[in-house]
């Protein structure tokens, strides 16, 4: 379970706060969507609860964890083994093929040959089996985010956290990816919390948290 407490957030040379006092509850296995309008503090709200980002109040608990108490090493090693990150650019590294960026956080964790028929597993859920060893400028950017998506997957990860992870898409690839959400979290319990603008998208998850000028609407 994700909780946040009274969580607030105000960047540098900025008077009013882009996140007011919130406190939210996200129980294991849920699938959520954040949505809001630009500026909402959404995407913001999904960086600090992955731990990507620190609050500037408030606290943020990972079951009775309080992750904003947590010295670095060990959030890097929560990051590594229990989240997995999608983005909307898919951060592929391009002179490495799809099975080896798929591989890279078990290769931090120095699970490399451990985790490697699992990467071959997911490749082939993603619907890429066959294009292990291509490399991503050989991959459209459907196919390059199924990678992403993989690779966020291959330390199986209680959480998963995507921002805008359609946002460079059209309709039809977009769909896929969000669908491909719904599979992982109905058939491995993984946890999934993406931010969208789309709103055909942001329905298909079974919970909307909508932010509103920083705050819970």
């Amino acid at each position: 379970m994700i909780q946040t407490i009274n969580l607030v957030k105000t960047f540098p040379n900025s008077k009013n706060p882009v996140l007011k006092s919130i406190n939210l509850k996200i129980e294991n296995g849920e699938f959520v969507s954040l949505v809001g309008r630009s500026g909402s503090g959404k995407s913001t709200l999904l960086y600090i609860i992955s731990t990507l980002d620190r609050a500037t109040s408030g606290d943020v608990f990972y079951d009775k964890h309080n992750v904003t108490e947590i010295p670095k090493e060990e959030i890097y090693t929560l990051r590594n083994k229990n989240i997995g990150f999608v983005f909307q650019f898919h951060y592929l590294i391009q002179e490495l093929s799809a099975a080896e960026n798929v591989l890279l956080p078990a290769r931090k964790a120095r699970e490399l040959e451990k985790r490697r028929p699992l990467a071959m597993q997911l490749l082939k859920e993603v619907g890429l089996e066959g294009l292990e060893n291509r490399y991503p400028s050989e991959l459209s950017g459907g196919e390059q985010q199924r990678v992403a998506i993989a690779r966020a997957l291959i330390m199986e990860p209680t959480y998963i956290f995507a921002d805008e992870p359609t946002g460079n898409l059209d309709s039809i690839n977009g769909l896929m990816i969000i669908e491909l959400f719904e599979k992982i979290n109905k058939e491995k319990g993984t946890t999934i919390i993406y931010v969208t603008h789309d709103k055909e998208f942001a329905a298909k998850a079974r919970r909307q948290i909508t932010l509103v000028d920083g705050t819970l609407s």
